[in-house]
């Protein structure tokens, strides 16, 4: 899969999305007896890599966010139910 074989939107693509596209550049890579015809292939496994990572982050910091949220809104809560 070569650098042409990308789609444009690669990074608005679902994680799901992008886990697919990598599966199917390492299919390649591992089908492939000739290594000077793989270097675009990892280059673009690790475009691919480093874009599923950050997705994984930005989803841990809402998912993070979201919980503290909740935390803080159960701990008021638990306090006014306190003074009442």
């Amino acid at each position: 899969m070569n650098e042409k074989n990308l789609p444009d939107d690669i990074g608005s693509m679902s994680l799901n999305d992008l886990t697919d596209l990598a599966n199917k550049i390492i299919k390649n890579l591992e089908n492939e007896n000739n290594l000077n015809n793989t270097s675009e292939d990892y280059a673009n496994l690790l475009k691919i890599n480093r874009l599923i990572e950050k997705k994984f982050q930005k989803n841990l910091k809402e998912i993070s966010d979201k919980t503290n949220l909740k935390i803080k809104n159960i701990k008021s809560n638990k306090n006014a139910k306190k003074f009442k």
